[in-house]
């Protein structure tokens, strides 16, 4: 009888052995299927999806808990925008570069609509790779530093410059200060806020920022919704930016500087007499 107990009890649990380890591979099969399908619901309700709001805060968060690195712009600078984005998020959000500070920027506006323009295709892959819940667009521009001069004296003669004329930026092959070449959502959004921190312009063959100046002044003067466009533009003390900014956003709309900041409200000019100006300003 001994015997037999012994047998049995070898077969009950060999019995629940494999009971046990087909459980834990059915349940290793259901969390794959999961991971594979990143976006259900219920992987949502515990872990976040990539394009959570909240999620992409924390990640935020830890980035900048962690590392040296830190905005270029100060705090001062920062607070121009902030204190905006504050009363306005969730929001359209336009910003020329992808940089340092980009995490910080989505951060500020969650639930909002924030895309970043980069010219420098690896720098972009670089930063998505670390940050994939931003929103990066590489763009290729067609002027350099060297022609800004010859550009601002210029482009009065360009009829297809001119803004009363209300040219559609992706239409414009004939004005070189036109940015034609951005994704077709960025031409599709009114963006409540631009922050112009690139391209480079620092050096004689970089882009310049004269493209992205008179572009974000484009779309501010063709807003159709209600309330003016935000336009912040740092290092205004180089020449060519304090020089492009007087000459397309405006003194006259220019709210407050800070440091190397200024930050511009940009009136729609859509059925309004400024419209049939051929000045910007």
């Amino acid at each position: 009888m001994k015997d037999n107990d012994n047998v049995r009890l070898i077969i009950n649990k060999t019995k629940y052995l494999i009971i046990g380890v087909g459980g834990l591979i059915a349940c290793g099969l259901f969390v794959s299927t999961l991971m594979l399908n990143i976006d259900s619901p219920l992987i949502c309700s515990f872990a976040g999806s990539r394009n959570d709001p909240a999620n992409a805060q924390l990640e935020t968060v830890l980035h900048y808990a962690t590392s040296r690195m830190v905005p270029q712009q100060t705090k001062e600078e920062i607070k121009l925008s902030y204190d905006v984005l504050r009363k306005r998020a969730p929001c359209n959000f336009l910003v020329f570069g992808l940089g340092l500070d980009s995490q910080m920027w989505n951060a500020f506006n969650p639930g909002g609509k924030t895309i970043f323009l980069e010219e420098d295709p690896k720098w972009l892959q670089n930063v998505l790779q670390e940050a994939p819940f931003l929103r990066g667009e590489y763009i290729k521009y067609r002027t350099q530093l060297t022609e800004a001069d010859e550009l601002l004296n210029s482009y009065k003669f360009e009829p297809d410059c001119d803004p009363s004329k209300g040219i559609p930026l992706k239409q414009n092959e004939k004005c070189k200060l036109a940015l034609n070449m951005l994704p077709d959502e960025v031409y599709e959004t009114e963006w409540d806020l631009i922050m112009i921190d690139a391209p480079k312009g620092y050096f004689a063959e970089a882009p310049g920022r004269m493209a992205a100046i008179y572009s974000a002044a484009v779309m501010a003067r063709n807003r159709k919704g209600p309330g003016g466009t935000h336009v912040y533009l740092h290092d205004v003390d180089r020449k060519i930016e304090k020089t492009y900014a007087e000459e397309f956003l405006c003194r006259k709309n220019l709210v407050k500087g800070e440091g190397r900041l200024w930050h511009f409200l940009i009136p729609s000019a859509v059925n309004t007499p400024a419209a049939k100006s051929k000045s910007f300003c």
